[in-house]
């Protein structure tokens, strides 16, 4: 039971640590286009 635990708490954590980086990928981007609009 307690392998199945570790399993979903492993699972869960590699998914939200997924997610907060795509989350950084985008705010990077947006900023990025906001720089490069002021910019140029």
């Amino acid at each position: 039971m307690s392998e199945v635990v570790g399993v979903g708490v492993g699972y869960g954590y590699g998914y939200g640590l997924g997610k907060s980086t795509a989350f950084i990928l985008v705010l990077f981007i947006l900023l990025v286009i906001i720089t490069r609009s002021i910019l140029f």
